[in-house]
């Protein structure tokens, strides 16, 4: 009886050994695979890179909060999220940053997502986006995240007249129209009511609409 016991503790250890050399130790349960989700701008090929995963390397001792940092240094990504697929595959699903506005910077165009990260740094500007001249730009400027915030609330129609947004404070935004008329806006309070009211005067002429206060507007 001893004997039978003794066999099947040490069958049990073989097998426990044996299945723990596999999954921790073993290229049987390796990286073969790194599958890319939520891409649109960032090559999937640049993420692998990032990830910096060997092949083979066995997947239950991939660390995932390693290789999300590495990832995550890619300034283009909001967020990546890094999960293991058996028996071998890497899974990684990121959100990228979507670029809501352009910062000329040292002669080159500094892409702005809504939160006031860089994107990206590009020679030339994208004409679709609308530029943002303020005197500290960045994430902590509370001037910079109020302009951000009035550009974000803004229809696409509207959007596509604005050919630049200066914000001298959180509460001095204005735009220039493409047409060279200004808008001045303000804060980023009420952004629906001086939407309204913004496009009802521009059926008018002038050159400096003010609706900073859209319930007493002024035109010149």
């Amino acid at each position: 009886m001893k004997a039978r016991q003794a066999f099947v503790a040490l069958l049990t250890a073989c097998v426990v050994g044996t299945t723990v050399w596999l999954v921790f130790f073993s290229s049987v349960l390796g990286v073969r695979s790194v599958e890319i989700v939520g891409n649109l701008t960032v090559p999937a090929d640049q993420i692998k890179r990032q990830a910096a995963v060997a092949d083979l390397h066995p997947l239950a001792t991939v660390d995932l909060g390693e290789v999300q940092g590495r990832v995550l240094e890619i300034r283009q990504l909001a967020s990546a999220k890094v999960e293991r697929a058996w028996p071998s595959t890497l899974k990684i699903e990121v959100v990228e940053r979507k670029p809501v506005a352009v910062v000329p910077y040292g002669g080159k165009a500094a892409l702005i997502d809504r939160k006031g990260f860089v994107t990206e740094m590009r020679e030339v500007a994208p004409p679709q986006l609308p530029v943002l001249r303020v005197d500290r730009p960045g994430p902590a400027d509370p001037t910079t995240v109020a302009a951000i915030k009035v550009i974000g609330g803004l229809p696409d129609s509207l959007l596509a007249r604005i050919d630049e947004v200066r914000a001298t404070s959180p509460e001095g935004i204005s735009f220039r129209l493409t047409s060279g008329r200004t808008v001045v806006w303000g804060g980023a309070d009420r952004g629906a009511d001086k939407v309204r009211v913004l496009q009802a005067l521009l059926r008018r002429t002038a050159t400096v609409y003010d609706v900073s206060s859209p319930d007493v507007v002024s035109m010149k």
